[in-house]
């Protein structure tokens, strides 16, 4: 998330505590069905669903409250490594090396030096005339307390019940969740903008109201479930494309894809516009440290099961992103982007966002 003081423009970061570790194994495997083309992070394609990828989550989930125990690990993952066999991937803030155990359980120890993990929410900054396209700037009319103003991108097209709705992360659309500096906190119906408070100076002067709120925090209070960052925002008529194309990007398939090592995927953001990445980690831990407002305290949220993307693929103002395959003609939702650090970022699995939100793609 991005944040100004009285109109400058700060960067709001949700510090998130990431560790992962990479287990590899020693022979050749079916698992690995092709090299890609372009290299990706690993080179390999790991796929959740496969024996032997699942008894690498299985020794990472064990092994995980030690490690993320441990002064420096921020969290875990399931990688491949440079022979492309499933490997337990350790990210730290500074280099442990020797530290850290060179195997688990016969799996091979990897570890990734990501600095601290931050969530972003909120380059596509400018005010657009309606009916609108997304991978936008945009977030809450509330988003503003202790001198300082907050924003995100409005990711993606939604529906539930032949209604559509904006997707964004919940700390986005409503982060607000303390009367705190602003004697308010996030309500169903507050008005959503484009483009956010980041790129108005702090102002609603001029800008589109473009939906209505319709879901409250998935993040606070910190429990474990829901195990998402996402809300929705009921789409006033006339104000959104109907086909839910996005910036850059255009219209997606209205199917969904399963991440898995080495899959390319895209998105379009706040931010930095159009970016490529390959997913380089999935079942990963997360500990994501949020604000209770903008310019709020702080407060942490444990995730499992999520997915990493290798590569300078998000900045600051990009949380909310939609995230897809790279491909050229309608690609599929594959995650909600809504935090990174160094050269990673994390995304909840998009089948767990509309699951939880009871909620289908709009595509084609």
């Amino acid at each position: 998330m991005l944040r100004s003081w009285k109109g400058l423009f700060l960067v709001l970061v949700l510090l998130i505590a990431v560790g992962a570790a990479v287990a590899g194994c020693g022979r050749q495997s079916s698992l690995v069905t092709s090299p890609l083309a372009d290299g990706g992070v690993t080179g390999f394609v790991l796929t959740p669903d496969d024996p032997v990828v699942q008894a690498a989550m299985r020794v990472q989930e064990a092994h995980t409250p030690r490690l993320l125990g441990t002064a420096g690990v921020v969290g875990t993952a399931v990688t491949a490594d440079a022979h492309g066999k499933p490997a337990i991937l350790v990210m730290t803030e500074t280099r442990l090396g020797e530290r850290l155990p060179a195997t688990l359980d016969g799996h091979a120890v990897v570890e990734e030096v990501t600095g601290k993990i931050v969530a972003f929410a909120v380059g596509h900054t400018a005010l657009q005339v309606p009916p609108i396209q997304l991978g936008t700037s945009g977030g809450s009319v509330t988003d503003f307390a202790n001198n300082y103003c907050c924003s995100g991108t409005l990711g993606s097209l939604v529906q539930k019940d032949g209604v559509q709705y904006l997707l964004s992360n919940s700390h986005v659309f409503a982060g607000d969740v303390v009367l705190g500096g602003n004697n308010k906190v996030a309500a169903l119906g507050d008005d959503i903008m484009q483009p956010g408070y980041i790129d108005t100076r702090c102002s609603t002067v001029g800008v589109n109201f473009v939906a209505d709120l319709s879901s409250l925090s998935s993040v606070y209070p910190p429990a474990t479930t829901p195990n998402v960052d996402c809300a929705i925002a009921q789409v006033r008529p006339g104000m959104v494309r109907t086909d839910g194309a996005i910036l850059e990007i255009g219209t997606i398939s209205a199917t969904t894809l399963v991440a898995y090592v080495g899959l390319p995927v895209k998105k379009s953001g706040r931010t930095t516009g159009l970016t490529r990445g390959t997913v380089s980690g999935i079942n990963a831990t997360v500990n994501v440290s949020y604000s209770t407002e903008c310019g709020g305290t702080t407060f942490t949220k444990t995730y499992t099961g999520q997915i990493m993307v290798g590569g300078r693929f998000i900045k600051a103002g990009d949380s909310g992103s939609l995230m897809v395959e790279d491909v050229l003609t309608n690609p599929r939702a594959v995650g909600l982007l809504f935090a990174g650090g160094g050269a990673t970022a994390v995304a909840n699995p998009i089948n767990d966002v509309l699951g939880h939100l009871g909620a289908t793609m709009v595509g084609q």
